[in-house]
């Protein structure tokens, strides 16, 4: 009796040499772009776009594989990059090599989970090996690597990178960077959150005139003209609403007999969203960050308090300075003990400084020495979108 699969099924050695010839295959793409005499690939997708990068994970990435021993490897790369950030590229050459030479030992009759286990045992022998010989005892202290071994570290990373011949200059940024973003937890460690490093990419000059920004870009001017360009020690609101025209909900139907009281519902309209502006600016806030966008009539109060307002500003950027500057993001006006309408300053962050400043084409918003953490602007300047891209990428390795 005989049961019928659907599909094909493979089993033994076929499957074996297929499996390794896909990955050694994925191995090849990347081998010749390791080391300080790798070459940049150029990967065009189906729409056409391009991208040029030294960096193992985003060529793995990019391409489209089919195999399923192959997608493992390619997994693996993504993982090394989120866990580490660098080394991509070797992980995924190692693994296929080990993968190459079991393959002949299988071919001379050894058992795979013979080959496994001898693998489990080199592994432990040689981080042994490392831990002995290799590592070297950092401490906070007076044995400590100081700050030329980091940024020895910050340039191995780029060496292979299109800033290799920068690397001086950038790794000294990218150190410079992370230090200041140090927070120290309640257990007493030490973290550098990466996530409090914001690279913007500007258009124009060369790479050298890339710089670091002690405080937190976005890439947004203010909303309207009148308001002032610089704000010290700024109280920050964060309001994810817009501050539109106050219009009823869909369904609402409102009738209205005499010709007159039309006129007053939209001035009521209007100033709803006038008291909402007023409670903002009543609640001591002289920086507005809005996700949503507002009108002009609103602007005109913030800017007769001369508050700047920006409006449309990024979700992640808003969350990230909010979290920097100790406001709170709030999603409605609401106060739910009175169904009044408050906004309390318990809700505002606060920052040194607030200013817009003009850097390649665009306007930016700086905001330095936030209250919470320190967050790092690295602006990054350069002739094209691709040689950016690469340098954001190389950056995110080193830091």
């Amino acid at each position: 009796m005989s049961v019928s699969i659907l599909g094909q099924r493979e089993q033994g050695q076929d499957v074996r040499t297929s499996n390794i010839t896909a990955v050694i295959g994925l191995a090849n793409i990347v081998k010749s772009s390791l080391g300080p005499q790798g070459l940049d690939k150029m990967l065009v997708d189906s729409i056409g776009d391009v991208t040029i990068t030294n960096d193992g994970a985003t060529i793995l990435s990019q391409l489209e594989v089919e195999h399923p021993a192959a997608k493992v490897l390619v997994e693996l790369a993504n993982l090394q990059d989120k866990e580490v950030g660098d080394g991509t590229t070797s992980v995924v050459i190692l693994a296929a090599e080990l993968l190459k030479r079991a393959n002949q030992l299988v071919k001379n009759k050894i058992h795979p989970t013979t080959i496994i286990s001898g693998y489990r045992l080199a592994l432990k022998e040689m981080i042994k090996y490392i831990k002995e010989n290799l590592t070297v005892k950092v401490d906070s202290g007076e044995n400590s690597l100081g700050r030329e071994a980091i940024i020895n570290a910050a340039k191995t990373s780029m060496s292979s990178k299109i800033l290799g011949s920068e690397s001086a200059f950038f790794s000294e940024m990218v150190v410079s960077a992370m230090e200041r973003v140090k927070v120290v937890s309640e257990g007493g460690k030490a973290k550098y959150p990466i996530k409090n490093v914001n690279i913007l990419k500007v258009h124009g000059k060369s790479s050298k005139e890339s710089m670091l920004v002690n405080g937190y870009a976005l890439e947004t001017s203010r909303a309207a003209q009148g308001m002032p360009t610089q704000i010290e020690n700024a109280k920050i609101a964060c309001i994810a609403f817009n501050l539109n025209k106050f219009r009823l909900h869909m369904g609402i139907q409102v009738l209205i007999q005499d010709p007159s009281n039309l006129e007053k519902v939209r001035q009521k309209e209007m100033d709803v969203t006038k008291e909402r502006v007023q409670m903002i600016i009543n609640s001591g806030a002289n920086v507005v960050l809005c996700t949503g966008g507002i009108d002009d009539f609103a602007l005109k109060y913030f800017v007769e308090a001369g508050v700047i307002a920006l409006r449309r500003v990024n979700k992640a950027d808003m969350r990230r300075i909010a979290k920097a500057t100790g406001a709170t993001v709030v999603t409605n006006l609401t106060d739910y003990e009175s169904s009044e309408d408050s906004f309390d300053a318990s809700n505002l962050g606060t920052c040194k400084s607030v200013y817009e400043k003009r850097v390649g084409d665009y306007d930016y918003m700086f905001f330095e020495e936030m209250k919470n953490s320190s967050c790092q602007t690295i602006i990054v300047r350069g002739a094209n979108e691709y040689f950016l891209e690469e340098v954001n990428r190389s950056l995110h390795d080193s830091l």
